[in-house]
């Protein structure tokens, strides 16, 4: 049991490093090449989060349920759906991925590795986006069609960044990782706590929006399509 604990920590680690090593060097390289138009910018690096996303969530959920963000691993330990006592320990392998992550992508770039950045993202409208992102990433999530979750993740991720005015962190740990780099990607400290408290109340609105909404008829597929007369028909 330590051991299959263990091989899960290192996939949510290991996961939640190449994310942040994605989001925030394609940041970086597209910042350098976009000669200063922040739409190309903004459009590369959503691009590449939106493959690398999908690709790591291929690779990783079959060993960790490839969540890479804390408050996935909240709600899906509210459901029953990761032991309780794999929480914290996800959160923390999560938080240690994130900042390794940064660091590579510094280290890849010949980019001072410790850093903080000095972009201040507040305000309202920031606010509400984060709540917005994250309660749309985890109904995603929760509603998805079984076997399709990595697709509509990385769609709805890759969607978000233009939908939102905060780009759609969506992630704690994405959030803790991005304030050690002082890149396009990144967020000042200061401005991280209210980011966190935001994407806690997203969460919590996806999980009542879930509940509200029609049930699933199984554990997984689609939560309309029932298995009748061997077909499929929709309800």
């Amino acid at each position: 049991m330590a051991g299959r604990l263990a091989r899960k920590l290192l996939a949510e680690a290991l996961g939640t490093a190449l994310l942040l090593a994605v989001v925030i060097g394609s940041g970086i390289m597209a910042e350098r090449l976009a000669g200063g138009n922040t739409a190309v910018a903004l459009l590369a690096n959503a691009l590449a989060t939106v493959g690398g996303l999908y690709v790591l969530i291929e690779m990783f959920g079959p060993l960790s349920g490839a969540h890479f963000n804390p408050a996935v691993s909240a709600v899906m330990a509210f459901r029953g759906e990761l032991p309780g006592r794999s929480l914290a320990p996800y959160v923390a392998a999560q938080l240690i991925g994130a900042l390794l992550g940064a660091w590579l992508a510094h280290v890849m770039f010949d980019l001072t590795i410790v850093q903080f950045s000095a972009r201040m993202r507040t305000g309202i409208g920031q606010w509400t986006a984060e709540a917005v992102a994250t309660a749309g990433l985890v109904l995603v999530i929760l509603r998805a069609p079984d076997g399709r979750a990595a697709a509509m993740v990385a769609s709805y991720i890759g969607a978000a960044y233009w939908f939102t005015a905060s780009t759609s962190f969506a992630n704690p740990a994405a959030t803790f990782g991005r304030m050690f780099s002082d890149s396009f990607a990144g967020i000042a400290p200061a401005s991280a706590p209210a980011f966190v408290i935001e994407q806690g109340v997203g969460a919590g609105v996806a999980l009542a929006l879930h509940a509200v909404l029609e049930p699933r008829l199984h554990a997984g597929g689609h939560p309309n399509v029932i298995e009748s007369s061997g077909r499929r028909e929709a309800r």
